[in-house]
């Protein structure tokens, strides 16, 4: 009779109602766009955000059965760069550097999830509400006509706005659970203050203005929290019989001594370069701010391989790394530049193709596994990165002034090239939870904290070749993933992911133009900013 009641008693399913409180990390992409007082504009207006954020958040759950209701706050301090031309919208007009990174945000939302899995220890759930911005940045002319005053106006001003998010979130013991999120937040307005500029066609000074924000982030992030009201090191609820048999099965990723995994992945990925060339002397004094020239490579779609792997020792130590090559040839490259290369037009750009691409990456870490289980893992680490690209630009269209022929249409000659090396220290985190017995969710946040950087243009449709050198460091950046995988056997898995990387020197970077020797121009003020963000899939293999 006691077996019978037995088998009838309904499964546990694992209690996330209470409050809790915890830390994340993460970062993404977002955009801030300037509206153009001055007419729609010739290229320009959306600046590109690269940002890295950290934080905390704290809130409350209630569950009823298998369905959860929250409320969550969080807030985040953010890492933020990105600047673009704008205001640009006539070749005659003496157009602007446009500056903008928020550096902190906060949001309220309400969350409704469900918990599924062996004990309900899964929780997917969405999530929507109020959110909050700190955003500053500048709006400075380029390069003004002989005896105009240099007009720039700055900005720093918080916005409310929206956010929408979607999460998994997965218990590992009582007390503390790990979730892998995705944002997306919304800021329209306000308005703030451009200068007064000037017009050389007819010649006039068009007066002070004002331009409409507004931004959008897709940040991605790892979180970790504490659940108030249990013992941190209790194991889990063991009070049915379909608890004690979830608890018995291993899942099948699970080594207590030494493992390694490594395997393989396909990265279709984009990319993004720009250089800002500072080379301007405003009242005696080299001013970084005011630009000369700029080249934005962009819509760079490349296709690499990479080899990965990952020891773990049974006392929480881990090695990682990966190694990846890849080649595009899609892209574009607009290069852009103020009045003081052509005292006839305060603006001109063109367009050109990208072929040859080729790029190369790997990062090594070393870390610590502070949480650790049959089912789970939570580790800190630190490594390092390395990241190189180069390109040909081919053909060359005016778009302004368009007067004037770069080269004849047809003409896909390769009027120039860009090689480029990024490196960078890296600290982050490392997460990897088993949903059930054979699916896997793996994230991994890095933070860099310094850049350095060097690169070489060269120019080719010119009576003699030339080349700039290019170097610098400081800045920051940040490089985040995901991937979920299926393990088809005990030992071999399939997974899908997606990854975003991004990395900016500061503005003070520097920039030497050599012809044909580099000893005869000094160095000038520049800063220069990557990205590349896509889907990999991965097949691997896990010795246990």
């Amino acid at each position: 009779m006691a077996d019978r009641e037995r088998q009838v008693l309904p499964p546990a399913v694992w209690n996330w109602s209470g409050g809790y409180i915890g830390g994340h990390g993460g970062g993404g992409y977002g955009r801030t766009s300037f509206s153009n007082p001055f007419g729609p504009s010739i290229y320009g207006d959306v600046v590109d955000v690269p940002s890295f954020v950290a934080g905390g958040q704290i809130g409350y759950n209630w569950q009823n059965n298998s369905w959860v209701f929250g409320l969550e706050l969080d807030a985040s301090a953010a890492a933020a760069n990105g600047s673009n031309t704008c205001l640009a919208a006539s070749h005659w007009i003496v157009s602007a550097n446009c500056n903008a990174g928020p550096n902190l945000f906060a949001t309220g939302t309400g969350r409704i999830g469900y918990a599924f899995g062996a004990l309900g220890k899964t929780l997917a759930y969405l999530k929507a509400g109020v959110a909050w911005q700190n955003n500053r940045g500048d709006v400075v002319n380029n390069v003004e006509p002989e005896g105009q005053p240099q007009e720039e106006t700055h900005f720093d001003y918080g916005r409310v706005g929206g956010v929408i998010g979607l999460g998994l979130e997965q218990a590992l013991t009582p007390a503390w659970s790990v979730n892998v999120e995705y944002d997306y937040l919304h800021f329209a307005g306000p308005s703030v203050a451009t200068a007064s500029t000037a017009q050389l066609s007819p010649p006039t000074i068009l007066p002070a203005n004002t331009t409409s924000l507004s931004s959008n982030y897709h940040i991605g992030r790892v979180g970790l929290n504490y659940h108030f009201g249990v013992d941190p090191g209790a194991a889990p609820r063991s009070d049915a019989p379909y608890a004690e048999s979830a608890r018995s099965v291993l899942p099948i990723s699970y080594a207590p001594g030494w493992s390694f995994e490594g395997g393989s992945r396909l990265w279709l990925s984009r990319g993004r370069f720009q250089w800002d060339h500072s080379a301007i002397f405003n009242n005696d004094v080299l001013d970084p701010s005011i630009l000369v020239s700029r080249l934005t490579y962009h819509g760079l779609d490349g296709l690499s391989g990479e080899v990965f792997g990952r020891v773990d020792s049974p006392w929480g130590v881990f090695l990682k790394g990966k190694f990846g090559i890849g080649s595009f040839n899609k892209g574009k490259m607009n290069d852009e530049d103020w009045g003081v290369l052509n005292e006839l037009y305060p603006y001109q750009t063109t367009l050109s193709g990208q072929s040859n691409g080729r790029f190369a990456y790997y990062t090594a870490d070393a870390g610590y596994d502070f949480l650790r289980s049959a089912n789970y893992k939570v580790g800190a680490f630190i490594g390092w990165a390395y990241y190189s690209q180069s390109s040909d630009s081919i053909g060359c269209v005016r778009i302004a002034p368009r007067d004037e022929a770069c080269l004849k249409p047809g003409d896909a000659r390769i009027i120039g090239a860009e090689d480029t090396q990024w490196n960078a220290p890296r600290i982050g985190l490392s997460a990897e939870t088993m949903l059930t017995k054979r699916w896997r969710l793996n994230a991994d946040i890095a933070y860099l904290p310094w850049t350095d950087f060097k690169g070489r243009d060269y120019h080719l449709l010119r009576d003699e070749t030339t080349f700039s050198e290019q170097y610098g460091n400081g800045g920051g950046g940040v490089q985040i993933e995901g991937l979920l995988s299926y393990f088809v056997t005990k030992n071999i898995s399939l997974g899908v992911g997606g990854r975003y990387w991004a990395m900016w020197t500061n503005k003070d970077a520097k920039g030497r133009h050599c012809e044909p020797g580099c000893d005869r121009w000094p160095p000038t003020f520049a800063k220069y900013s990557m990205e590349r963000w896509g889907t990999f899939f991965q097949a691997s293999y896990k010795f246990n």
